[in-house]
C-alpha cells in the first residue's frame, strides 16, 4: 500500500489543489513544493496567502519559466497538479529546424511539459476552462491535441472531462475541464492494456473497446457518473501525428467533453451526468443578513440603476477598428440573483460594478454583493482563508476584499478535486 504521494502544485494560486487533496486524505497526499507567480505585479499577494497556511512546504515565488531544470530534478514528485492558463498553444518550426513557440503565448503549458520531463511523476491532474478544448477558434480543438501529442511523446495517456461542479451536488454552476494524466508504465496503465487493449491496433476498427473505459471504468466515470450513452451521437476518433508542429498546422479532428488518449489514439465523445445530485442552492451558502458589513450593500441609486442596464438587454451601435458598424446584442438576464438555484460562475472581476458580479436583493428589500466569505464557500474553502497573509519579513496582515475576490474567481471548487483524489486513492 502506497503510504504517500509526494505533491508538486503548479500554479498554486491560494491552494485550492492542496485543499481538495488534503480533504480527500490529508496523510496520502504530502504537498512538498509548490510555485505561485502573479506577473506584473509587485504584490505577490495568492503568494503569500497560500505561505501563511502552508508554511513548511517548500514554496517558491518566481515565474515557472526561471525554475531551472536542475531545481525540477530535485522535486521526486509522484504527483504534479495545477490549474494552467488557457492560452494559445500554437508550434512551428524556427530556421533550425527546431519546434518553437509561435508568439510569446503558450509558454506556461510548456513549463509543465518540461517540469513532466525532468521530474517524471506518476500522475497529473490538471484544470482548465473548458473552451481550451474548443481552441482556437480557428481549428477548433488543435491546442488540446497538441497537449495530448504532447503528454503522449513523454509516455503518458490522459483522460479528460468537462465537469459542471453544479451537477454533482456543489453550489456553483462552474464548467471545467479536468485531466486525468498517468504515465504508461504504472499498474493501472497496464491494467487498462489488458481490460482495452490487448491488441492495440484492432482498436482502429473497433472504437467501442473504449466505451467502458469511458462509461465505467475510468476515473471521471467511477466519481462523477454519467448516463450510458453519447449525446446527439457526437464522438470522434483520431490518431495523433509524432510531428507535434504537423498537428499544429493541419489538425482537423473534434473533442468532446469526455474522452481518453492512450498510446497516440484518442476517443472522444458528447456526455451527460447521470443527473441523480441535487446542487446546493445560492440561499444555502449566504451568510445571514445580519452577519454582513455594511459596506457590501449598494445605497447609491446610480449604482443600483447602473446594475439594471448591465443585467437588462441591449443592442447597442459600435464601429469596429477598421471601420465597420455593427450591432452588439446582448440578452438580458434576472434582475438580481435567484437564490434558488446553484451559484453563477464566479469571475476575477466579482465584486465590481459588472453584469458578471452577483447582485443580491435581500429579504428586506435591500441590494448586496456577495461577501468573500461566501465567495470562499462557493469554492469549498473555509471562511476566510484568504483573509491574512504572510509578508516576506514573517509579519501577517490582511487581504483586501477585492483581491479576495479576485482570489475566488481564479480558484476552482476544491470539493472537485477532493472526489478526484478519492478516486486517484482507490486506482493507487
Amino acid at each position: 500500500m502506497t503510504k504517500e504521494l509526494k505533491v508538486l502544485e503548479l500554479f498554486a494560486g491560494v491552494g485550492g489543489f492542496r485543499v481538495g487533496l488534503e480533504h480527500a486524505n490529508a496523510s496520502l497526499y504530502k504537498t512538498l513544493w509548490s510555485n505561485q507567480w502573479e506577473p506584473g505585479k509587485k504584490s505577490q499577494d495568492a503568494f503569500e496567502v497560500y505561505n501563511y497556511h502552508f508554511p513548511n512546504s517548500e514554496n517558491i515565488n518566481e515565474n515557472i519559466s526561471e525554475i531551472s531544470n536542475e531545481k525540477f530534478k530535485t522535486m521526486n514528485a509522484d504527483l504534479i497538479v495545477g490549474g494552467f492558463p488557457c492560452q494559445d498553444y500554437s508550434v512551428a518550426r524556427s530556421k533550425k529546424h527546431e519546434m518553437g513557440i509561435e508568439g510569446k503565448k503558450g509558454v506556461l503549458f510548456w513549463d509543465i511539459i518540461r517540469a513532466v520531463e525532468n521530474i517524471h511523476p506518476k500522475y497529473l491532474i490538471l484544470e482548465n476552462v473548458d473552451r481550451l478544448l474548443k481552441s482556437p477558434s480557428t481549428q477548433r480543438g488543435r491546442d488540446f491535441a497538441i497537449m495530448l501529442a504532447s503528454f503522449n511523446k513523454l509516455g503518458y495517456s490522459v483522460e479528460w472531462r468537462v465537469i459542471n461542479a453544479a451537477e454533482y451536488g456543489f453550489g456553483q454552476r462552474r464548467r471545467r475541464v479536468y485531466f486525468f494524466v498517468y504515465r504508461n508504465d504504472t499498474p493501472f496503465a497496464k491494467k487498462m492494456d489488458e481490460l482495452f487493449e490487448t491488441d492495440i491496433e484492432s482498436v482502429l476498427v473497433d472504437e467501442t473497446k473504449y466505451d467502458e473505459y469511458i462509461f465505467s471504468k475510468g476515473l471521471f466515470a467511477r466519481q462523477f457518473p454519467i448516463k450510458q450513452e453519447v449525446y446527439k451521437k457526437r464522438h470522434d476518433y483520431y490518431e495523433l501525428s509524432d510531428d507535434i508542429v504537423n498537428i499544429s498546422d493541419n489538425f482537423s479532428g473534434k473533442v468532446w467533453n469526455t474522452g481518453i488518449m492512450r498510446h497516440g489514439r484518442y476517443f472522444t465523445i458528447d456526455t451527460k451526468p447521470l443527473g441523480n445530485e441535487e446542487p446546493i442552492p445560492l440561499k444555502d451558502t449566504l451568510q445571514r443578513d445580519t452577519e454582513i458589513d455594511e459596506k457590501f450593500f449598494i445605497t447609491d441609486k446610480n449604482k443600483i440603476e447602473k446594475f439594471a442596464y448591465l443585467r437588462g438587454p441591449k443592442k447597442i451601435q459600435r464601429v469596429s477598428a477598421s471601420g465597420h458598424e455593427y450591432t452588439y446584442s446582448e440578452g438580458g438576464m434576472s434582475p438580481y440573483e435567484n437564490i434558488d438555484l446553484p451559484s453563477r460562475t464566479m469571475l476575477t472581476s466579482e465584486g465590481t460594478v459588472n453584469r458578471s458580479t452577483h447582485f443580491i436583493k435581500t429579504k428586506d428589500n435591500r441590494y448586496r454583493l456577495i461577501t468573500p466569505i461566501e465567495a470562499e464557500r462557493l469554492q469549498n474553502f473555509d471562511d476566510d482563508w484568504t483573509k491574512i497573509k504572510k509578508l516576506a519579513d514573517g509579519s501577517t496582515t490582511q487581504v483586501s476584499d477585492r483581491m479576495r475576490m479576485f482570489f475566488m474567481g481564479n480558484a476552482l471548487v476544491t470539493g472537485v478535486i477532493k472526489r478526484i483524489g478519492i478516486e486517484l486513492e482507490k486506482i493507487i
